[in-house]
């Protein structure tokens, strides 16, 4: 058996190196091709080309190098049809894969193509996903709420298969008493986390040093934990240069996960993190801003949060500030409560254990291995009805 993998990313490379194993726990013997980065090169892909040729993000960095984009598009199209696998699996990336994808189905129409991550049709471009269904035959969604907007928008069929992240709760959680007392010690320790990409960093940095002054001036001391992103240390250091309080710079996944675990609030850019956050149980504020250009897009987004907890939820129980709703005043005003304690903190916990609810796989069941499951039952599917 073949299975030919396109990654476009380094999260998608994550995804696919434990989704790799999973399908060769059940099918042993298998042989993988394809596009992918170093943890899947190191489970046995030979990707055809390094993931950095792909790996590119935001409009001006595509249009830069779309030659190479489009003659990687290509050369992944071929390979496919050269090789002719028994499945293709694109994981994230939808750019890039969807176009190798789209290529395909027209080439091979008797593909099975596993599409492992929804692009968000559920915020905004809602049309591409009943266009999925013309060249995608199964979705595997990591997030709970997916399936069934698939099925609002006439998209491809689509199974949720759980969170990477819920297979780390023992590192998000406190693990120990003392861990879990730390959460109402004094002084209270607050999460700053203003994103990991350059443009994030240096819209927030001033509204949220601002913000922890008026925090400071209303609940006395606080230890202050700024997680980095690797690769964004000096732009940090330069950007929170003014604050009021020198954070404590942390760097490396595993002191990230450590100070989640002790942490009483947080102000976090909208992302990923606010996932890793909820999951830890640790009640937070959001804030994001983009550029005037970008504002613009907000009038094609079908969503009333841009926050993924809030979407899980059906309901906004995280605050979040959205570009000039985004300022010290605001953010300190909803920051406060956090970190004293009263109504608005335990109702924002108890949201957050909701969160963990919902997110859950049945007992026994781990994500990569549920996705392996339900790629392979496409491929035997679609065999069986040729």
């Amino acid at each position: 058996m073949k299975i030919f993998l396109v990654a476009g990313e380094h999260s998608g490379d994550q995804l696919g190196f434990k989704l790799m194993r999973s399908l060769r726990a059940l099918r042993p013997g298998v042989e993988f091709l394809g596009v992918g980065g170093e943890a899947m090169e190191r489970e046995g892909l030979k990707s055809l080309f390094p993931l950095h040729d792909i790996a590119v993000m935001g409009i001006l960095p595509v249009l830069a190098r779309l030659p190479t984009l489009i003659n990687r598009i290509n050369q992944t199209a071929s390979a496919i049809v050269v090789e002719r696998p028994d499945l293709l699996i694109i994981i994230d990336s939808p750019d890039f894969t969807h176009r190798v994808a789209r290529r395909v189905r027209r080439l091979l129409p008797d593909l099975p193509i596993v599409d492992y991550v929804s692009p968000s049709v559920w915020a905004w471009r809602p049309g591409r996903a009943k266009a999925m269904r013309g060249y995608i035959d199964e979705v595997l969604a990591l997030l709970p709420f997916e399936p069934a907007a698939h099925l609002r928008l006439g998209g491809p069929e689509c199974d949720y298969v759980g969170h990477p992240l819920i297979e780390r709760l023992a590192e998000l959680r406190p693990q120990t008493p003392e861990e879990a007392q730390a959460r109402d010690s004094s002084p209270p320790t607050l999460l700053v986390l203003p994103g990991s990409r350059r443009s994030e960093i240096a819209r927030l940095s001033a509204d949220f040093g601002g913000a922890i002054q008026r925090v400071r001036e209303a609940v006395g001391p606080l230890e202050l934990v700024l997680p980095v992103a690797a690769g964004r240390e000096l732009e940090v250091q330069g950007a929170i240069a003014n604050w009021p309080i020198r954070p404590r710079i942390l760097q490396g996944e595993a002191d990230k996960f450590a100070a989640f675990r002790r942490a009483r609030a947080a102000l976090a850019a909208s992302g990923t993190v606010t996932l890793e956050l909820a999951l830890s149980g640790v009640p937070m504020v959001v804030a994001y801003k983009v550029s005037k250009i970008e504002e613009q897009l907000k009038y094609l987004i079908k969503v009333p949060s841009i926050v993924l907890p809030n979407l899980i939820l059906g309901e906004n129980a995280i605050p979040e500030f959205l570009q000039q709703d985004c300022t010290p005043e605001k953010l300190a005003d909803a920051l406060i409560p956090l970190l004293r304690g009263g109504p608005e903190r335990l109702t924002q916990v108890l949201a957050l254990e909701r969160i963990g609810k919902a997110m859950q796989l049945p007992e026994g069941e781990e994500p990569s291995r549920l996705a392996a499951r339900l790629a392979l039952a496409t491929m035997d599917d679609k065999k069986a009805t040729r």
